[in-house]
């Protein structure tokens, strides 16, 4: 390569970090790091873009080898309402006080933009986390482990068909406070005449 060449392309390379560094610094100027702000549309489509690349086509590509059997759905419900419901709520929506504050926000897994993703996508979110996000990595490197989550894959596909039953259900199961659960106890001593 001639000296030339070489200067065009350390030119070019510096172009590109520069322009970088512009726009991270106008995106810091304009919101700076608060997590109140919602991402931009070009911000989304770069995350979901980065994410979709980041799990291997093999991954990607699994299908889910358990059938959506009502006992195989009804354990994945009830995985989501003890584990999952604190961030995502119950119907999936996201609407919770954790999952409003972060950034970006919990999606709303009724949407397309997660019930387009395939099994196997689900699958590794779900096992490995989400980078930069409030997504961690759930799940140990088992069978078991591995059961559990294909069988909330097959829960979040069923969410956008959810019943009124299976949310009072998942009320239910979902995790009490020490206050909630002392309610809940003198209830029950009342009731029952104690």
């Amino acid at each position: 390569m001639s000296g030339a060449a070489l200067r065009r392309v350390v030119f070019a390379g510096l172009a590109t970090i520069g322009t970088g560094a512009v726009l991270v610094a106008g995106l810091l100027l304009r919101g700076g790091v608060s997590a109140r702000s919602e991402p931009s549309a070009a911000e989304a489509f770069l995350a979901r873009r980065l994410r979709h690349c980041a799990i291997p086509r093999g991954e990607r590509e699994r299908p889910n080898p358990l059938p959506a059997t009502p006992a195989n759905l009804a354990e994945g419900r009830a995985h989501f309402a003890d584990h999952c419901a604190l961030c995502h709520a119950n119907d999936g929506g996201g609407d919770t006080e954790i999952g409003r504050g972060l950034y970006p926000r919990v999606p709303d897994m009724r949407r397309p933009q997660t019930q387009s993703l395939s099994d196997g996508e689900l699958f590794a979110i779900i096992k490995n986390g989400v980078r930069f996000t409030g997504m961690p990595a759930w799940g140990s490197q088992d069978r078991a482990s591995d059961e559990a989550t294909w069988k909330l894959v097959l829960f979040v596909r069923h969410l956008p068909d959810l019943t009124g039953a299976e949310l009072r259900q998942m009320r239910e199961l979902n995790p009490k406070t020490p206050s909630e659960a002392d309610e809940d106890r003198e209830e029950r001593e009342f009731l029952e005449g104690g």
